[in-house]
């Protein structure tokens, strides 16, 4: 692990993988650290020949905390953009000033892919990674070769909003109590709110996950508090989704209670070319049993952006 000096701040980074093969950036979600993407995904990417780039995203993990920034109002910028759930919903002119966007974490991405001197990377994200992974396909064309988006959504105000247990386990406070055991107690209930039905998590396998989360440093609820204000006010990216070139798949649980999957649908439907893959019993998260299938999503796309460098 290091920390990569990427102008103004600094994201912590783990690279897997053989220095001289292709890249794989993958993008985490909403106060989500990097070690939460499955170690048996990355070993299938490194196995076929990749090299793999994680990182903790602005505010979150061992990456920069943008403090200085200060608290967005989360319920009056709900309030006044009219969010039945901040998946579904575009907001409504002229919007609240927010500490930072998603495209300013897309732009965070592009950079560490030039400190690490990666001309262009095959681009994955999940949840809120999806999101900012579609803006750097669509924005900067150029540093992606291939898309995969994961439990993401589109953006369109149309699209049917997450569960009420789901919104709950969002936006319920925390407790009062801050010592180890009892944020790790609220942080099992939490993701258990999200879980795969067909897939559960044993309850001391997500223990063990948040125990070594909560001692790696990472607890930081004003930074997830920032990160979702940039989702709340990131707009319907239809209109940017439809100038994607890059080969995409498109992944989505038909049993995620967060974001629904006819918001995984839309993206692909959206995306010019997308292959959209639904998966039976999955819900908002990543059980170690469906990294198989996460493994051939990235690699498909991956191995249709060679196709196409080799057979244009």
């Amino acid at each position: 692990m290091s920390l990569i000096d990427i102008g103004k701040i600094e994201l912590e980074t783990v690279i897997h993988g053989e220095a001289g093969a292709p890249a794989i950036l993958l993008i985490q979600g909403l106060g989500t650290p990097l070690t939460r993407w499955p170690a048996a995904l990355i070993a299938q990417l490194t196995g076929a020949g990749f090299r793999v780039i994680t990182f903790d995203n602005r505010d979150i993990g061992l990456s920069t905390r943008m403090d200085v920034l200060g608290l967005p109002n989360i319920k009056r910028l709900m309030n006044a953009q009219a969010f039945a759930s901040p998946f579904a919903h575009a907001p409504i002119l002229p919007p609240l000033p927010i500490p930072y966007t998603l495209a300013d974490m897309a732009a965070d991405a592009v950079k560490l892919l030039d400190a690490l001197r990666i001309e262009a990377a095959h681009i994955a994200g999940a949840s809120l990674g999806g999101m900012i992974a579609q803006l750097l396909a669509a924005c900067h064309p150029r540093r992606c070769l291939s898309l995969t988006s994961i439990m993401s959504s589109s953006g369109n105000p149309l699209l049917p909003p997450s569960s009420p247990a789901a919104l709950h386990s969002l936006f319920a406070p925390l407790p009062r109590q801050r010592d180890e055991a009892s944020l790790v107690a609220d942080a099992i209930w939490r993701q258990k709110a999200l879980m795969s039905p067909a897939y559960p998590t044993p309850d001391e396998e997500l223990r063990q996950m948040f125990i070594a989360e909560h001692r790696r440093g990472g607890f930081h609820p004003a930074g997830i508090v920032r990160q979702l204000a940039a989702l709340l006010t990131g707009g319907d990216r239809r209109p940017l989704l439809l100038t994607i070139r890059a080969p995409t798949v498109v992944l989505h649980g038909t049993d995620d209670p967060l974001i629904n999957i006819a918001c995984g649908r839309d993206t692909a439907a959206t995306i010019p070319g997308a292959e959209f893959r639904p998966v039976p019993g999955m819900g908002h998260d990543f059980p170690r049993t469906l990294a198989p299938e996460f493994a051939a999503a990235i690699l498909t796309a991956a191995h249709r952006a060679e196709t196409r460098r080799h057979h244009p």
